[in-house]
């Protein structure tokens, strides 16, 4: 018997469903805070909008690494061109 997982880990980011709850749970407490103000205080027909843009935040927010990524950027280390980054886009694309 083995110990080593059936299917490989995903490294991929899971998408969090584009929920009012899920967004608001996979936020940090600030952020959710801010979020369920902006929802409650939008008008109807611009619920979607305030939810599309905070939903992103939360994608990029999951993604493996991510608090490293924010601070390299910060301090400047590590950087990558858009050229660079496209290129490696476009190589992991096939």
């Amino acid at each position: 018997m083995s110990a080593q997982p059936e299917h490989p880990a995903d490294s991929r980011v899971h998408s969090i469903p584009h929920t009012i709850n899920a967004i608001g749970d996979a936020l940090t407490g600030e952020q959710r805070a801010r979020f369920y103000g902006e929802v409650l205080a939008a008008e109807e027909a611009d619920v979607p909008t305030v939810m599309r843009r905070w939903w992103c935040a939360a994608m990029l927010h999951s993604a493996r690494g991510a608090e490293t990524s924010r601070a390299n950027a910060a301090a400047g280390r590590n950087l990558v061109s858009v050229e660079d980054l496209l290129e490696q886009v476009e190589r992991q694309a096939g």
